[in-house]
């Protein structure tokens, strides 16, 4: 995941997005995501077409502010498809094993743990806010259009609230679970690395080097 993020987001990252796009698919369809490796390269597609082709069909000045964007967004879209893999397929637990054997530093072990756990919690109280806006009749697409900046902030302050009481709770629970402390925990499955490993390990080399071989498209 660092290493997609830091490569696709360098100044010269874009001709590697299709790459971390094939990357992402591949990995939804290891864990038999059909949703997200469809969703994936569809929207990843489109967001092209909207970044360097439309301004040549019609170079007008909002269509280079539509490509501007567009041609960011692919670049998040490219990173988020690993990121939601990895949140899917990895508990925090799991995570700061892996990262311990690695050696890698406590605040970081400790911080990368906590925003695994976070992500997927702030979904589900987003979610949760949604619902109850739904049954108060305060969202909606009509309701949107017509109230904006009221039915930004009846989500937001919420969400805020959530937010906030959630990071409370998974701080406990990481300092409960001595993330904190000085010694060494004992991991129950020390992780280790197999074939399926190195097989990866293979792809995304090869995925790198016909990246490189091939001129770049996507400029």
């Amino acid at each position: 995941m660092l290493a997609v993020s830091l490569t696709v987001m360098s100044p010269d990252g874009s001709r590697f997005v299709p790459a971390a796009l094939v990357l992402g698919a591949a990995l939804a369809l290891s864990e038999r995501a059909w949703g997200r490796a469809v969703g994936l390269p569809l929207v990843g597609a489109a967001l092209a077409v909207g970044g360097w082709l439309a301004p040549l069909w019609w170079p007008h000045p909002l269509v280079a502010v539509l490509a501007l964007v567009c041609s960011f967004t692919v670049r998040l879209v490219a990173c988020c498809g690993v990121g939601a893999h990895l949140i899917a397929t990895t508990s925090p637990t799991a995570l700061s094993a892996a990262l311990r054997a690695m050696r890698a530093p406590r605040a970081v072990a400790v911080t990368m743990a906590v925003m695994l756990r976070f992500f997927p919690v702030v979904a589900h109280e987003a979610g949760a806010v949604l619902d109850a806006m739904r049954l108060r009749g305060l969202a909606g697409a009509g309701r949107l259009a017509r109230h904006p900046i009221l039915s930004l902030e009846r989500f937001t302050v919420p969400m805020i609230a959530a937010s906030l009481r959630a990071s409370e709770d998974l701080s406990a629970g990481a300092i409960l679970r001595g993330l904190g402390s000085r010694r060494r925990p004992t991991a129950a499955y020390p992780p280790r690395l197999g074939w399926p490993d190195g097989a990866v390990g293979l792809a995304v080399g090869g995925l790198v080097a016909l990246t490189l071989s091939v001129p770049p498209v996507l400029a």
